[in-house]
């Protein structure tokens, strides 16, 4: 359109204008056409795509504002942001209430087009041709998302717990949102533990997701915070090494317990086996490598950690650094006999009683080219400890091939101390009791499409296929996650959910899966077993459509978070559900998020890469890993799916399908959150 009257030029001239398709206008006061700026500003900032005109628009409607440019800045090498830049209405720089910007912001656009700063300016700096001059824009201060220093002595201290569990050098801003900056479920626990272990104030988990700044969290700590959401468990004793002397005797823990049963009743199988294998190339230092593995055994209890029992009863028993030897040779052998090789290591089992938990083996496949593979009983491990073990085992091979000792930081705590820990503290009864009926009424048994009947007693073999989710859908599943406040875990949690009620299951479905059980921040750096598991369970009544599956999903998976320290073993001894040999107990679809970091460790002189052991067992009817990809700049890159599943029950064609369907749904709710679940097309056969 042509402007039918002279308008004032929104930097401060005065002359008619010829708009285009794509101009965002308004109404002045004065009854003018004002120009505001244009939708064709398209950008992308980790992985989103960003319209700069669209957010500009709904600052400039914020009551206050007179103008307004968003930009993108990357003040930090890799770290692309958002930063919205404001004149005051009445030209008085210092009066905004950033915060009310920020939730008038947040109501109106997905969090990813919400700036992550703010700078108020007393005009915005103009070429000479009158454009706005983008590379005058000043910097916003570093550490607030609005330009304002940290106000306080506990922002000061969040801003630092933030970064580091983020792993940022830099400290966010105080009105910056945690998951808008790439945090997640396990994450937040991560630094929920550690909010409690600086401040010795109880936060839960869900005080974090309601409050996801620095400033609203700082807030909430300074004003009382104490109380658990639903009443979750409530302060205990920091964890500290057990007083000496320990016990000759040691406890296992809940976990390790579980384990040790099942080890006793089936024996000795490598279902429980966790392999981690590493093609090294260049000169290997094999003595230098031999004498790293055994630093680390040294340096974890767990690892040279055995259990036998007396009178029936299990105990853990320390074995002595010196008689913890670990023997590597290097076996040469030809390239096409490597995987059958690494495959039947990784399923040799273990004697628990005699074997130390772990073992290794390293083949040379060429003059400069090994591979080693690390064997770990489940016992000793978890999907966390391989970050920590495979750091240590770096660490101290750097150090053993300059001919020196590593000089680790020393572990706050062992394993043992751990279980000790543990052992003095009992289940609160309201904890007991939120579980008691959050699973009442729930199916004893996932209704699955099955192939065969159930065997009497499982064999635990399993298969696994792999599939991708593109990064388009990857980057709209998380911009779905970030506007319903609610993590990736969630929006993946509720896509599962609506493709087994598809499959038959029905409307109340109940999924397990891991979170860390690492409750103390001095159990960051440690090898052990310390995951813990949760039932979560869905409802879909009504056919609902996604958006609001999330909304669920989110609220129940809270709910379970904020009481997630009673060991699954305990939650199920108390609920005595009926047992039988032919599934897992209270849930038989897995699920999780594996959110650590695929980069193989860094060792002196090799060049190092990650070896996929498939796995060829199945603890559950199925199990679903996904695996977030990024970029180097935190980007979506898509999402690599494993599926295990039971060879006893399904066929292979079977699982092939339901990953089609899996993959049709995700692609589908990212596109349309909207839609019920009922009508969803292109889920034919379901």
């Amino acid at each position: 359109v042509t402007a039918s009257r002279f308008v004032p030029d929104p930097f401060g001239g005065v002359g008619e204008r010829m708009y285009r398709t794509g101009d965002l206008v308004r109404w002045g006061a004065s009854g003018v056409l004002e120009f505001v700026g244009r939708v064709d500003g398209q950008v992308k900032v980790r992985g989103f795509r960003v319209e700069l005109g669209e957010v500009e628009a709904h600052l400039v409607a914020f009551p206050g504002v007179a103008r307004a440019v968003v930009a993108v800045r990357e003040d930090s090498p890799g770290d692309k942001r958002l930063v919205g830049y404001v004149v005051p209405s009445d030209g008085v720089v210092g009066g905004f209430d950033w915060a009310a910007l920020r939730g008038f912001l947040s109501g109106r656009l997905p969090g990813f087009m919400v700036p992550s700063a703010f700078v108020e300016l007393a005009e915005l700096p103009l070429t000479a041709h009158r454009k706005v001059d983008r590379r005058a824009l000043p910097a916003p201060v570093v550490g607030s998302g609005s330009g304002v220093g940290v106000g306080s002595v506990v922002e000061e201290l969040l801003g630092g717990l933030f970064a580091q569990v983020l792993g940022s050098s830099v400290v966010p801003g105080v009105d910056e949102d945690f998951f808008g900056l790439g945090g997640h479920s396990l994450s937040a626990m991560r630094l929920v533990n550690r909010v409690r272990g600086v401040f010795g104030v109880e936060v839960a988990i869900r005080d974090l997701f309601d409050r996801p700044t620095i400033q609203a969290l700082a807030h909430h700590i300074e004003n009382g915070a104490g109380a658990l959401a639903d009443g979750a468990r409530g302060s205990r004793e920091p964890l500290r090494p057990a007083p000496d002397p320990r016990p000759t005797e040691l406890p296992l823990s809940s976990a390790q317990l579980r384990l040790w049963i099942t080890d006793r009743l089936g024996g000795p199988s490598a279902v429980y086996n966790v392999p981690v294998a590493l093609r090294l190339v260049g000169a290997l230092d094999v003595q230098a490598l031999r004498a790293a593995i055994g630093d680390v055994v040294g340096r974890h209890e767990s690892l040279r950690t055995v259990f036998p029992d007396r009178d029936g009863e299990p105990y853990q028993c320390v074995v002595d650094v010196g008689s913890a030897g670990i023997e590597l040779t290097a076996t040469d052998i030809a390239p096409s006999d490597l995987a059958d090789a690494v495959q039947a290591a990784a399923d040799e089992p273990f004697v628990l009683a005699v074997d130390l938990p772990i073992r290794a083996r390293l083949w040379r496949v060429g003059p400069d080219e090994h591979v080693l593979l690390l064997v770990v009983h489940h016992i000793a491990t978890d999907g966390w400890s391989q970050g920590p073990l495979l750091r240590d085992l770096a660490q101290a091979y750097d150090a053993r091939v300059r001919g020196s000792a590593p000089q680790f930081v020393p572990l706050p705590v062992q394993y043992a101390d751990f279980a000790l820990w543990q052992a003095v503290g009992e289940a609160e009864q309201r904890d007991l009791e939120f579980w008691v009926e959050q699973l009442r009424g729930a199916p004893e048994e996932t209704v699955l499409p099955l192939d065969r009947p159930r065997p009497a007693v499982r064999s635990q073999l399993g298969a696994e296929v792999r599939f991708e989710v593109d990064q388009d859908t990857h980057v709209e599943l998380q911009a779905l996650a970030q506007g319903g406040n609610a993590t990736l875990f969630m929006v993946l949690h509720a896509a599962v959910a609506a493709v087994l009620h598809r499959y038959g299951a029905g409307t109340d479905v109940a999924v397990g899966t891991a979170v860390a059980g690492r409750s103390d921040h001095a159990l960051d750096d440690l090898v052990g077993f310390f995951v813990n598991t949760l039932v979560l369970r869905t409802d879909l009544s009504g056919n609902p459509d996604f958006q609001t599956l999330i909304e669920r999903v989110r609220d129940a998976d809270l709910r379970a978070y904020a009481h997630q320290d009673i060991p699954f073993e305990e939650l199920v001894a108390h609920l005595a559900p009926v047992r039988t040999p032919a599934r897992h107990p209270l849930f038989q679809v897995m699920l999780t998020v594996d959110q650590t970091d695929p980069v193989p460790p860094s060792l002196s002189g090799l060049t190092v890469q990650n070896i996929e052991v498939p796995a060829d067992t199945a603890k559950f009817d199925l199990a679903l890993v996904f695996q977030p990809n990024h970029h180097p700049d935190g980007s979506p890159a898509g999402i690599t799916i494993q599926l295990t599943y039971a060879t006893d029950i399904f066929n292979p064609h079977t699982i092939q399908a339901l990953t089609h369907h899996l993959s049709t749904l995700l692609t589908q709710v990212a596109q349309n959150s909207h839609t019920p679940l009922g009508e969803l097309s292109d889920l034919e056969g379901v």
